[in-house]
């Protein structure tokens, strides 16, 4: 069974720096494509960052530049450095993995989320 277990919210200032942690496992951690989402109140879920299993990475255009995502293969976990903060980044950050499952396609699964709050 995969489990993913995030870690790093808390609560800064405008233009701090946080590094949010997701541990993997139950599944062979380096075929995963791994990303963050995130969640603020009242709004729909959507992509933060994601890096594929080759290492590539992509950024929704509100984090480029502050954010970065990166594997560790070896620790099975995914990290996402989150600089230069913004109150608009105040939201609940979840980790999502997609797992290769053949003729089936990809499984896909979720962490718990952990709150970062950004003040003003």
């Amino acid at each position: 069974q995969v489990q993913l277990v995030e870690s790093g919210g808390d609560s800064v200032q405008a233009g701090g720096s946080l590094r949010l942690s997701c541990a993997a496992s139950g599944t062979i951690f380096s075929r995963d494509d791994m990303a963050w989402y995130r969640q603020a109140q009242g709004s729909q879920r959507e992509l933060v960052a994601v890096i594929t299993s080759d290492g590539l990475t992509n950024y929704a255009d509100s984090v480029k530049g502050r954010f970065t995502i990166s594997r560790d293969n070896a620790k099975n976990t995914v990290y996402l450095q989150m600089n230069a903060l913004k109150p608009d980044d105040t939201a609940i950050y979840y980790c999502n993995a997609e797992e290769p499952a053949g003729r089936f396609g990809k499984l896909e699964f979720w962490g718990q989320g952990t709150l970062v709050t950004v003040s003003s």
